[in-house]
């Protein structure tokens, strides 16, 4: 289904709202998350995003996620089951396509959680590659300002280069 790209220049509140966010999460999941990470554009100072916070939570199997639906749902988030997500749990926090919150759930020894932080981390300490991956989303947001899988999908080449600049310099999280 098709629905519109927003994306907005970066917002400082974000980090807040992520800070915030963590603290219910760590209440209501305990020691079940073993890492509670902010990720996705909201996450890296100066990037433009959809006003969406994504949040990585790592656990040691991903079948303890199945016991987070309840606690979760108890601060606002459902769990949206995704046939194409074998390697993780999706919750969303919001309404349906106007979510505020998604927060994804991996294994910690998963490439999908590396590879997260790898991103967020190498863009972090990139001017130059920060500032390409902007000018990107603004070409794509206005391509595909109405069809936000492809807007996604279209992103994924450039996330997928930065990932393996991250693995060959050593990178780690």
């Amino acid at each position: 289904m098709n629905y519109p790209v927003r994306i907005l220049e970066y917002n400082p509140e974000w980090k807040m709202q992520f800070k915030q966010e963590k603290a219910h999460i760590g209440n209501v999941l305990g020691d079940n998350a073993i890492s509670i990470e902010h990720i996705g554009s909201t996450s890296v100072e100066g990037l433009m995003a959809k006003p969406i916070i994504d949040i990585a939570v790592a656990v040691r199997d991903l079948n303890d996620a199945d016991s987070f639906v309840e606690p979760l749902m108890t601060i606002g988030y459902e769990y949206v089951p995704k046939v194409d997500f074998i390697r993780r749990r999706f919750f969303r926090k919001g309404e349906w396509r106007k979510g505020t919150h998604h927060l994804h759930v991996y294994e910690i020894t998963s490439n999908e959680w590396r590879n997260n932080l790898l991103f967020r981390d190498y863009l972090r300490s990139s001017p130059v590659l920060l500032n390409q991956y902007a000018e990107l989303k603004k070409q794509l947001a206005k391509y595909h300002s109405n069809n936000r899988n492809e807007y996604t999908k279209s992103k994924a080449p450039f996330i997928q280069r930065v990932i393996e600049m991250a693995r060959k310099e050593n990178v780690e999280t």
